[in-house]
């Protein structure tokens, strides 16, 4: 577990070079907010998180997948992980921030255009 990034992953370099392309300036990691969002977006007061399908207990997600060994363990890390993002966001929420995730599962394939366009769209209309 000491080799898995905590920033800087695949799926949000692919984020943040899209949106940086597009004319978003942004702040990243930023560690004043809840959660040390992984894309802060001040002039659209927007955050975004961009959450790897396992870490982040994915509900519906065919990506995630309990582990079948030491279940206990896992169940109980991942269930923090959860209810730590969902106390985070709204803490967000309530400073006023329009938060936004990204599913790592969405930027998979064919969808990772249209899942983009959808996330470009979301931050314009939260001005």
């Amino acid at each position: 577990m000491s080799r898995i990034r905590g920033k800087d992953t695949s799926i949000e370099k692919t984020v943040r070079s899209y949106l940086f392309a597009r004319g978003f300036r942004f702040r990243k990691n930023d560690k004043w907010y809840p959660g040390h969002p992984d894309i802060v977006l001040p002039k659209y007061r927007t955050i975004v998180f961009v959450n790897g399908c396992f870490w982040h207990m994915h509900e519906g997600c065919e990506s995630f997948h309990m582990p079948k060994s030491n279940v206990e363990f896992w169940t109980a890390k991942l269930t923090r992980n959860r209810d730590r993002d969902s106390r985070q966001h709204e803490q967000l929420r309530q400073m006023g921030w329009h938060v936004i995730d990204v599913w790592e599962c969405e930027l998979r394939g064919d969808a990772r255009e249209a899942r983009l366009e959808r996330l470009v769209g979301q931050i314009a209309e939260g001005v």
